[in-house]
């Protein structure tokens, strides 16, 4: 049976940094990593690899290749299709693709900061929707203050 052509996709690698699916991964390696309390010292010790390494992954520089996935997924206890959920699928023509990659590209660099992986287990245990609107607008003026600082000293 003959392999079908693959399709090209916008899901690769441009110069200005990683294919969107790696970053992907890599952002999910290191939510994962840090809901258990690892370092990525431990991580990669486990990995026969060098934290530098498993860094690499985390920010999507170096693709994962698929024996390690598998040992990263046994590692950390989750299924393989655990580092692809929030992703389109690729073999569905009239899926909604949910978030466009920019979208995507906020939510990781928004995960792949300490606060913003806090921020992220935290927020959802706020029961009161109160206190949740509360907070996201606290989070606005803080922006929109740092904005305005950032034009006076320009």
């Amino acid at each position: 049976m003959p392999i079908a052509k693959r399709a090209k996709s916008k899901e690769t690698a441009t110069s200005r940094g990683p294919a969107p699916v790696d970053s992907h991964v890599g952002a999910r390696i290191r939510i994962r990593r840090k809901l258990l309390g690892l370092s990525q010292s431990r991580l990669a010790e486990a990995l026969n690899l060098t934290f530098q390494q498993v860094q690499k992954y985390e920010r999507g520089t170096n693709r994962v290749s698929a024996s390690k996935l598998y040992d990263v997924a046994r590692f950390l206890q989750v299924p393989i299709a655990y580092f692809f959920e929030g992703l389109a699928d690729p073999m569905s023509p009239d899926a909604d693709p949910g978030m466009d990659d920019g979208d995507r590209r906020l939510i990781d660099d928004f995960l792949m900061t300490p606060e913003g992986l806090a921020l992220a287990d935290a927020f959802p245990k706020i029961a009161q929707a109160r206190v949740r609107r509360g907070l996201l607008e606290l989070a606005r003026a803080a922006a929109d203050m740092e904005s305005v600082d950032f034009a006076k000293s320009a």
